[in-house]
């Protein structure tokens, strides 16, 4: 949603920007903006399963290698 103020006649700067900032307050864009900050994008149940798969796998290859005596620790 794009708001515009265009400046009317004889109209100082000051007085344009306050009314484009009451305008943006009043249409709530600046607070459904920071609502939406830090909102992370939900995964799906498949994708989590997949992930929890490959940590557990991974972890499995780490173990062997670190009894072998092949990681770096």
């Amino acid at each position: 949603m794009a708001l515009e103020v265009r400046k009317k006649e004889r109209e100082t700067s000051q007085i344009l920007a306050r009314r484009f900032t009451q305008r943006v307050r009043r249409s709530g864009i600046l607070i459904r903006a920071r609502k939406n900050r830090y909102k992370k994008k939900e995964i799906s149940e498949q994708i989590q399963k997949r992930k929890a798969l490959r940590k557990v796998e991974l972890r499995k290859k780490y173990e062997k290698l670190q009894k072998l005596g092949k990681t770096e620790r």
